[in-house]
């Protein structure tokens, strides 16, 4: 009875874990976050649960798998061709059926169909990540693109409009704060393009499976941490223009300041950002989730050693 429990718990966190993966993975594309916290995290300890559930399972199930590959019913089917499907004797747990139904697949038709299916899934999505040609098949394709054919022409997780960034916020009135405990800058964009400006060829990769590699430019963050005062940061909070949503500030560590290719980046691929990809300002920080590389920049306030 205790194993028989603690095998319906494995069962319900992987039947559990993975229906939670789908169905707030399905919202989060629909940009609806009514379950109320981080899709992100909870992705994450979601597929944390999946996993002890995967694994506690099949060690529950192993003196039975052990048993069955020393069976007499097994070493006989295994002789058998991979077309031909024959009923099993009786099991002594009564999993086997009595009167089992005809045989509509082979096993070979199984791994054919599963095949194929798998195979045009990756047909059908893999032409966001490559590009070129590919993209005409790629019908899966999440989200939108930029711009025709231009530099800005990769995928967006969240446009402007979205976002609801108007040019009354993002135009030529916009301004970047650049904050510690101590002190305030405020920097325009032609003041920002006129700093040392370094270029670095990074992906954007989201957390729905996407990725893109475009080249960026603009200033380094630790430039700006320098500018404040801040030669040693410990951490950034960085703030968008955009009002709300989950993921409209991110917090920085110390070694993705200090990184030599993290950027405020105001161009990509030698061309202004594009509305819809973050002009006038966006951060882009190496092997971080695209999620966090935050868009319509208002503010940068660093925490750290002052000079």
């Amino acid at each position: 009875m205790p194993e028989t429990l603690l095998e319906r718990i494995t069962l319900l966190m992987l039947v559990g874990g993975i229906l939670f993966e789908i169905a707030t993975g399905v919202l989060n594309m629909q940009y609806d976050y009514v379950f109320g916290f981080s899709f992100y995290d909870a992705h994450y300890y979601g597929a944390w649960v999946f996993i002890a559930g995967f694994v506690s399972h099949v060690a529950i199930k192993l003196p039975l798998m052990i048993r069955s590959l020393h069976s007499r019913s097994l070493r006989t089917e295994l002789r058998t061709s991979l077309d031909e499907t024959r009923p099993e004797p009786p099991d002594p747990d009564g999993l086997v059926a009595t009167d089992p139904s005809q045989p509509t697949v082979s096993r070979r038709g199984a791994l054919a169909l599963v095949g194929g299916g798998s195979l045009l899934v990756a047909v059908l999505s893999a032409g966001q990540t490559i590009g070129g040609f590919t993209r005409s098949f790629a019908l899966l394709l999440p989200r939108g693109r930029d711009n025709g054919d231009g530099p800005n022409d990769f995928p967006i997780n969240r446009t402007a409009a979205a976002a609801k960034i108007t040019p009354g916020v993002a135009g030529s009135s916009w301004r970047l704060t650049l904050a510690t405990d101590a002190q305030e800058i405020i920097l325009d964009r032609e003041e920002l393009l006129g700093m040392t400006q370094h270029t670095a060829v990074l992906p954007v990769a989201c957390v729905e499976g996407w990725s893109s590699t475009q080249t960026w430019t603009g200033v380094r963050l630790r430039d700006l941490a320098a500018l404040v005062g801040v030669q040693s940061p410990t951490s950034a909070q960085v703030t968008s223009l955009e009002e709300s949503g989950s993921f409209n500030q991110a917090a920085l560590q110390s070694n993705q300041v200090l990184d030599p290719d993290s950027l405020l980046a105001l161009q990509v691929n030698g061309v202004d950002l594009s509305p819809d990809h973050g002009f006038p300002a966006r951060i882009i920080v190496p092997a971080m989730p695209g999620v966090h590389n935050t868009k319509w920049v208002r503010s940068i306030t660093f925490k750290g050693g002052l000079t």
